[in-house]
């Protein structure tokens, strides 16, 4: 296993069968040596930074009804909510109040917000705070969608692409959606000169290691400068009710392989790890993470912003709280910084 880990950490890159037989074969020991090597190379390249972004869930009305999302169309059950352009910016207001430089629009596929709507809020934000940069994850758009966008001062996009093999997508979402067309959203991101973030769910229902190599694959043809892994998380509103959660450790070795295939990548200990261990965030950042994403969105609507069971909304994940997670930063060596945090990769 160390072999292949120095592969990697030299290389960048195993053949399918390598990833295989690091995924299925890594054991305890294995794992402490590959995340020594992805702190390694996160400090290289960033030191001990961890960047922080301002995330705002401006909306969870969507289109989509994905088998695993407790914000899916068929949720009967969901309190939903918009915020209007006023209180997105108020949240960027106490954002910039409180040292953070990126903001974080999420939402679903709510398509109530028309494009000259969503261009306008972008292009207030970028005119009072030219120095921050803003990223959008709003899902499945057109090229001329995200040419708007961007053109109004986006900078950033974020949009996983949950699973690279066919297979394993129809099992997650509806007839009416493609892995054909997400990839496509992906690649015209790409040649927009978006800075673009992907990433997968680990354990999610029908994954197997098949299915995250194919993953790995992609994401090195790909290139992301973001990339979000977090384990499942079911949602007892989804057809995934019951289903058991993914594994923190295999979401920790997957962080760790992802680092050392992506020195240069922006990788944020997610909300999803935090949910399922108190200390899921601490170790994301010990297993090559750089980012962390406090919740700047308003506290009456933070709980029904619910993707999945019991996701933590209120405690030092939000952005109010930013000095308890600076403490949890500190506590294994790292601080929290206040830059914008851009991937850039060298030119050769």
């Amino acid at each position: 296993m160390k072999q292949l880990i120095d592969k990697l950490d030299q290389e960048q890159m195993l053949t399918k069968e390598e990833f295989k037989l690091l995924i299925e074969g890594i054991g305890p020991n294995d794992r402490e040596y590959l995340f020594e090597k992805a702190r390694a190379q996160a400090v290289r390249h960033y030191g001990k930074k961890v960047f922080t972004r301002g995330l705002i869930e401006f909306s969870n009305y969507c289109r989509n009804d994905c088998y695993y999302c407790g914000i899916r169309k068929g949720n009967a059950g969901a309190a939903r909510y918009h915020l209007t352009k006023k209180d997105i910016l108020e949240c960027c207001k106490m954002g910039y109040e409180l040292d953070f430089r990126t903001f974080v629009l999420q939402g679903g596929e709510d398509l109530s917000y028309s494009v000259s709507e969503m261009a306008d809020i972008v292009s207030s934000i970028r005119s009072a705070y030219p120095d921050c940069a803003i990223t959008l994850s709003i899902g499945e758009r057109s090229y001329e969608d995200y040419l708007a966008f961007y053109r109004a001062g986006a900078n950033r996009y974020l949009l996983r692409h949950e699973t690279a093999d066919r297979e394993h997508y129809r099992k997650l979402h509806p007839p009416e959606l493609s892995l054909e067309n997400r990839m496509r959203c992906l690649w015209d991101l790409k040649r927009i000169g978006y800075q673009v973030g992907t990433g997968i769910m680990v354990g999610s229902p029908g994954q197997t290691t098949e299915c995250i190599v194919k993953d790995l694959l992609f994401m090195k043809e790909l290139k992301p400068h973001m990339i979000g892994i977090g384990p499942f998380i079911p949602h007892k509103d989804t057809p995934f009710c019951g289903y058991e959660a993914g594994s923190v450790t295999d979401t920790l070795v997957l962080l760790g392989i992802l680092r050392l295939m992506f020195p240069y990548a922006l990788i944020p200990a997610t909300t999803a790890l935090g949910t399922i261990d108190d200390k899921g965030r601490e170790m994301g950042i010990l297993a090559g993470a750089n980012v962390v994403m406090p919740n700047l969105s308003p506290l009456a609507v933070r709980k029904k912003y619910m993707l999945y069971d019991n996701k933590i909304s209120t405690g030092d994940e939000a952005a109010e709280c930013r000095a308890g997670l600076e403490r949890r930063m500190e506590s294994i060596g790292y601080r929290l910084s206040a830059e914008r945090g851009d991937c850039v990769y060298p030119l050769n």
